[in-house]
């Protein structure tokens, strides 16, 4: 689930969104993605993240340059594994979906 995202230094795009994913009953973060997304798809990824920006986080998370979101949304993203802290080892992009549709989201490994 997206529940964040870090700026890109092109103003206006995205560098990296911040995932999580259930375990038990809370939402955990599980790390980033920042690759497999368009210049073109960046701007309106930003975009509609903006739309559904929140003051708190929906994980515990401290990061600089954070702007967070509404659990909203679902990314796919291809993966390589866990790593031994349950993240995910480099994140790729694939596509986004309605939160309605997160009978998939997988519980990290730990």
């Amino acid at each position: 689930m997206v529940v964040g995202f870090e700026p890109s230094t092109v103003p206006g795009h995205l560098g990296r969104l911040l995932l999580a994913a259930r375990r038990g009953n809370e939402l955990v973060y599980v790390g980033g993605c920042g690759t497999g997304w368009s210049h073109e798809l960046s701007r309106e990824l930003r975009n509609l993240l903006e739309s559904i920006g929140t003051k708190e986080p929906a994980v515990s998370l401290r990061r600089k340059n954070a702007i967070f979101v509404e659990p909203a949304l679902v990314a796919e993203v291809e993966y390589r594994t866990w790593t031994d802290d349950g993240k995910l080892r480099h994140a790729s992009f694939k596509g986004i979906r309605e939160r309605a549709d997160d009978a998939t989201v997988r519980e990290p490994v730990v």
